[in-house]
């Protein structure tokens, strides 16, 4: 489990503004009317039973999938324009989202011009060095381990020091040191005035992260509140007859 992480920026600048978001799968809505807004340096850590619309919903904000109904700003930029939108976000997802047959430099590198960053390999080589996976940047990533991935590809999805940066389960497969890597990167992009969408099934590790914390259900979010307003010690519980009574 991450240690808990306050952050020092102050939350006063709107980084994400979600209203009515809605993503229709047929007659099914996999998302259903969420709205949400975080500020600069805060995290909102996501909880639901599979299904609920949780990675959809992060592939929505993450401008991978267009609403079917609703709005959302990142940073002030309607996800609707795109590119300008996508290169305000930051996403790591159960998928690598990485070329096998590359190098991790190469695969990180490739993602920083992709973003049009005017130093690619330097901007590729720090990431890489703040998760850790340096001395092994070149070799093949189909040759590394799982947890070896996982790094490379969080590295990716920081290289261009999104604004927003939405974690699926970011520290599955990872080892002390790469726990410890990812818990420093997430904090020094919350230090610089990012906010963070953590998604986890590990109710500990997301509200030792978290500033906000989220129930999602059946697409809409069941319960939301500061984590300050947050009983730990009951949380669990209450989390459990929440989706027990809703199976």
């Amino acid at each position: 489990m991450p240690p808990e992480v306050v952050s020092s920026a102050p939350p006063s600048t709107s980084v994400v503004e979600a209203e009515g978001l809605v993503r229709a799968f047929g007659a099914r809505r996999a998302v259903d009317g969420v709205s949400f807004s975080l500020a600069a340096g805060e995290c909102l850590a996501l909880f639901g039973p599979n299904g609920a619309g949780k990675t959809t919903l992060l592939r929505m904000l993450a401008g991978l999938l267009a609403p079917s109904a609703g709005r959302c700003l990142v940073a002030g930029v309607a996800l609707r324009d795109g590119a300008r939108a996508r290169g305000l976000v930051g996403l790591v997802s159960h998928a690598s989202m990485l070329y096998g047959a590359l190098s991790g430099r190469e695969n990180v590198e490739f993602a920083a011009r992709m973003y049009g960053l005017p130093g690619p390999a330097a901007a590729a080589t720090r990431a890489l060095s703040a998760m850790r996976v340096l001395d092994r940047a070149d070799a093949p990533v189909r040759s590394l381990s799982r947890g070896l991935q996982q790094r490379v590809s969080i590295a990716r999805a920081i290289v261009h020091e999104p604004t927003l940066l939405l974690c699926d389960e970011p520290y599955t497969g990872l080892d002390e040191v790469g726990s410890a890597a990812l818990t420093s990167a997430l904090g020094e992009r919350r230090a610089a005035g990012a906010a963070l969408l953590l998604v986890t099934h590990n109710l500990g590790e997301g509200l030792a992260l978290a500033t906000h914390a989220a129930i999602m259900q059946r697409g809409r979010f069941a319960r939301f509140e500061r984590r300050g307003d947050v009983d730990q010690s009951l949380y669990t519980s209450q989390y459990r007859e929440l989706v027990a009574a809703d199976a």
